[in-house]
């Protein structure tokens, strides 16, 4: 667990005196930031969008420009770090390269994560869970065969081989651009922060490479509400998730955020102290890091009446 108190360093929440602060303080004066500051002076920029279907747009054409980008700066290949959720963007990326010809054959797509069986493997990619079948449904199952990239050309992590993303971006010369969004524990792929008692060495935190984890309790719970109608007996309780190290070695990382409950993340990503009990934190100090967000995502995250 985090020390109580630390050393304060320079950070868009400001310093107290004597330079000696508490997480919980700093985490406190970001949470209450409002709408219409937020952003301001943070190293992650920020851009607002209407609502989930702006942002699944923005999503969809980002993609496509970054890939033109990637190869207009003479990439052989544009590699990105992508992930399953927000849902929706692959089906419109797919009817747009269909209904314009655009050919995706010089991209490579490295997968964030997919859930484990009992047995230490990749759940089966029939079972409505899985992030493989997600992506054969809405993306390549939409996309014209002559438009898509080689089926090679698409990578999991291999839970018994977690090293094979690394291998893959060092052959392929690096990640173009890590797609994704942020958990409810601020977790990018699959790293939530360390649990209790486990070592939280930022510097450690940062280097975790592609491998298998258990999911923590809070990542299982919202997990099992957004997709599985809240049944958590019925979620897998380990995964394989690229690292901490692929997404932050990316030249630029891009994250979407659509859920309510991201108001609270999204303010500690763009102003809370950098600490992995924040993995998204992390990116204030990635030099190009930016969150696409819907309105609702600014409110402050305040209980209601009811």
């Amino acid at each position: 667990m985090v020390s109580p108190e630390r050393i304060c360093e320079s950070g868009t929440v400001g310093m107290k005196a004597g330079c000696l602060v508490s997480l919980h303080e700093e985490m406190l004066a970001a949470l209450a930031i409002p709408p219409e500051r937020l952003g301001a002076g943070s190293a992650v920029r920020l851009q607002v969008v209407a609502d989930p279907a702006a942002l699944l747009r923005h999503f969809a054409d980002g993609m496509l420009a970054e890939y033109r980008a990637a190869l207009a700066a003479g990439r052989e290949r544009a590699v990105f770090i992508v992930p399953v959720g927000p849902v929706g963007q692959y089906d419109l990326l797919a009817a747009r390269c269909n209904a314009e010809r655009i050919s995706l054959s010089r991209l490579v797509l490295l997968n964030m994560d997919e859930y484990l069986a009992e047995d230490g493997g990749l759940i089966d990619a029939d079972d409505p869970l899985s992030f493989r079948g997600h992506m054969d449904r809405h993306f390549f199952g939409k996309l014209d065969a002559a438009l898509a990239p080689p089926r090679e050309a698409v990578v999991f992590p291999d839970p018994r081989d977690p090293a094979n993303v690394q291998r893959d971006i060092d052959r392929l010369g690096g990640v173009d651009v890590a797609f994704g969004g942020v958990g409810v524990t601020g977790h990018l792929a699959f790293n939530d922060p360390p649990e209790p008692g486990e070592p939280d060495d930022l510097a450690a935190f940062a280097a975790l490479p592609s491998r298998v984890v258990t999911l923590s309790r809070e990542t299982l719970t919202v997990n099992a509400v957004n997709g599985a109608r809240g049944n958590f007996l019925r979620m897998p309780k380990r995964a394989v998730t690229v690292g901490m190290r692929e997404i932050l070695a990316a030249g630029k990382v891009r994250l979407y955020m659509h859920r309510p409950y991201g108001a609270t993340m999204l303010r500690l990503l763009l102003h809370g102290p950098v600490t992995a009990m924040v993995p998204a934190s992390l990116l204030q100090r990635h030099a190009d890091a930016a969150a696409i967000v819907t309105e609702e995502v600014t409110a402050l995250p305040e209980p209601e009446a009811w």
